[in-house]
């Protein structure tokens, strides 16, 4: 190999835990010439001392590339005679490595599913969340009680029975702590058996998508809605369609009756984004309509512990036995995002189905966490936590919406529901690009998601949707502020 053959070979000398080595740098460089021809079949290597002294690398560090690209079927050796370029290759017009890694229209396609989901995907990306003030979605972490949560976490951390294989059901304990708060709370009447512990409240959506719906077939969805349980449904191959909204969430009355739905997405409790709490009696006719057509409700709970003024309605799948109600809920915003456990409460019939699934798909949930929640629902900590956050959530609430009546009057609209840890806002000129106000909004320092992006269909709202949960009372001042300078600075339409 003449010196004009590996002079474009670069060694980053100074290489950190994480960095390929000396030798393995070497060892990809030639590999790579080997790939793209510039070193053919049968091609005879120069000795590592001359490669050693015009790389300024030791012989040890090329010997050690040239033994692990003979390892790897790259190169042959002859004693005596040095290595050279490995006869057994694939022969004949190898095209060079940036045409190999360009050709992507030539390359083994997706499956349908594949192909559906990295469209959902593309549809659906979001920049990078970071905790910023007004990022939707994140529960005021100061507030939580990390050091209890500590005690209970080594309470089990040397527990040698939690090292062991478990249901992917969920951890038994957990199953009978979260019956008892749901059946109390939520007015349930569900058994420990029915519950299925998940990663997550995206997995359950995934189950729901996979078990009930077939490709192809019709599942209605909240628009606006959740991102999530579009892009679970899209991946599963369903056709989603949209249901008309009225004032407190899903308009019954306009549901469609032609039997051709197989599941409605639904989130009555604290509709997402917009806020809508649909009453008892709206509910009662929703359940008679599932019923009639023969479509499963995949009733997602969302933030029903955050009701500021009075108690929330009692969740669907309590307010009617034998009802085909699959019931969802994720301790995201109630515990920790990052502890990623959610559950479902799935008919008696169906749950080895469900278990199944999420055995086949992902096994069991973290066990130790799963541990340590269970301690910490069933003393009491986390209905304690609920009623504090409570209380806090609804000062932040009220404080916002007078923020916006100081600040944001003739610009944007909140729309009001005394729920949740968000606010939803619309602009009063509709014109507006509510997606560049959020990149702009971001670029102060603050998150928001655009409310448009909640839209399936064409026609869209514009407008933010505001997380205030975890905001100090000066970022909330800042930020709204902040928020009506950016919406005056706008040009005119």
């Amino acid at each position: 190999m003449s010196v004009l053959e590996y002079r474009d070979i670069h060694i980053e000398r100074e290489t950190s835990g994480n960095s390929p080595s000396l030798s393995q740098q070497l060892a990809q460089a030639l590999r790579r010439k080997i790939m793209n021809g510039q070193l053919s079949a049968g091609r005879r290597l120069s000795s590592s001392r001359a490669l050693a002294s015009d790389l300024s690398l030791s012989r040890n560090t090329v010997n050690s590339a040239f033994e692990q690209l003979k390892a790897e079927g790259y190169l042959d050796s002859l004693p005596g005679s040095g290595f050279f370029v490995s006869r057994r290759l694939p022969t004949g017009d190898t095209p060079p490595e940036s045409a190999i890694s360009h050709s992507v229209e030539e390359w083994p396609q997706l499956s349908r599913y594949g192909q559906t989901l990295q469209k959902a995907a593309d549809k659906y990306a979001a920049r990078d969340k970071a905790n910023l003030p007004f990022t939707v979605g994140l529960p005021d972490l100061r507030a939580f009680p990390f050091r209890l949560w500590q005690q209970l976490y080594r309470r089990h951390s040397d527990r040698l029975v939690l090292g062991g294989y478990h249901s992917p059901q969920g951890y038994w304990p957990l199953q009978q702590a979260l019956a008892e708060y749901l059946n109390a709370s939520r007015g349930l009447r569900c058994r420990p058996e029915q519950i299925v512990i998940t990663q997550g409240a995206q997995q359950a959506l995934a189950l729901c998508a996979q078990l009930l719906i077939e490709p192809g077939e019709a599942a209605l969805i909240e628009e606006p809605g959740y991102r999530g349980a579009q892009r679970a449904f899209l991946s599963a191959g369903a056709r989603l369609e949209t249901v008309v909204m009225g004032k407190h969430g899903v308009a019954v009355d306009q549901l469609p009756e032609t039997g051709q739905h197989r599941l409605l997405y639904c989130t009555p409790t604290h509709q997402y984004p917009l806020g809508g709490i649909l009453p008892a009696h709206e509910r009662l006719q929703l359940l008679q309509w599932a019923e009639q057509q023969k479509c499963w409700i995949v009733e997602d709970d969302y933030d029903s512990e955050f009701h500021y003024y009075g108690q929330p309605v009692a969740a669907l799948a309590g307010m009617a036995e034998k009802t085909p109600v699959i019931y969802m809920g994720s301790f995201s915003k109630t515990v920790l995002p990052g502890l990623r456990l959610g559950y479902l409460v799935v008919p008696e019939h169906l749950v080895d189905a469900f278990v199944a699934a999420k055995a086949a798909g992902s096994g069991e949930s973290p066990i130790l966490s799963q541990a340590v929640l269970a301690d910490f629902i069933g003393e009491g900590h986390f209905a304690r936590h609920l009623r504090r956050s409570r209380r806090l959530y609804q000062q932040k609430w009220e404080h916002m919406r007078e923020l916006c009546q100081q600040h944001l009057q003739g610009l944007m609209t909140p729309v009001v529901q005394s729920a949740g840890m968000h606010l939803a806002v619309s602009f009063d000129d509709q014109s507006l690009d509510d997606r560049v106000i959020s990149q702009r909004f971001y670029q102060k320092g603050y998150g928001s998601s655009p409310l448009s992006s909640y839209y399936y269909g064409s026609e869209v709202r514009s407008g933010l949707t505001l997380g205030f949960a975890h905001t100090a009372e000066q970022e909330r001042e800042e930020g709204i502020q902040t928020l009506a300078e950016l919406l005056r600075s706008q040009p005119e339409s």
